[in-house]
């Protein structure tokens, strides 16, 4: 695992436990000397995983549409930032770079990208570990949800197993360092989507 794609939120949340799990968690990256792929934002989780990144002389790549630029304002202090025309283009241009992705606490845009990347590992789209770093419990009930998704008989377990779940960043990582993705049939080519 050379790359990681880190989903979260361009807020900061109310608690400082998110922040200083965001910073911990980009200073493993670079201890382990693996590449962040994210969201090219400097302000909220974003910029402080980012930031800890660069701190310890890691690679972050930020990759953010021309629309967002300025709301999310660009992070002018990244090894690379990739200005992209949409956010489909954003979350495949991602997705292409990371060997692993990991969702922080963040709100719908954070929800909705680890979703997708989910989605495409059940199709058949990608086979990479895909992790939720659950900081204070904040993904519980989505976890609960997934699980009544199993229970109720519309999400298969092999799918919920894709997802990685731990609290803490090192442990996260090992874990989808050494996490195999069951081979699934590819139902449909990403250019469909």
């Amino acid at each position: 695992m050379r790359s990681i794609c880190v989903f979260c939120g361009s807020k900061e949340g109310d608690r400082g436990v998110y922040r200083e799990a965001a910073a911990i968690l980009g200073s493993e990256i670079a201890r382990r000397e693996m590449k962040l792929i994210y969201g090219g934002g400097n302000i909220g989780l974003m910029g402080v995983v980012a930031d800890a990144v660069l701190a310890e002389y890691g690679e972050v790549i930020g990759v953010i549409p021309q629309a967002l630029l300025e709301k999310e304002v660009g992070h002018d202090g990244l090894t690379a930032l990739h200005v992209v025309a949409s956010m489909h283009e954003r979350k495949a241009r991602m997705a292409d770079m990371s060997d692993a992705f990991i969702a922080m606490p963040g709100g719908f845009g954070t929800f909705e990208e680890f979703c997708e990347i989910v989605t495409w590992a059940q199709l058949g789209m990608h086979r990479k570990p895909c992790g939720i770093l659950n900081v204070d419990g904040y993904y519980d009930p989505l976890l609960e949800m997934f699980d009544k998704g199993v229970r109720t008989g519309f999400i298969k377990h092999k799918h919920r197993d894709v997802i990685i779940v731990d609290s803490n960043p090192a442990s996260l990582l090992d874990r989808l360092a050494s996490h195999h993705l069951p081979r699934v049939e590819q139902l449909i080519s990403r250019d469909a989507t």
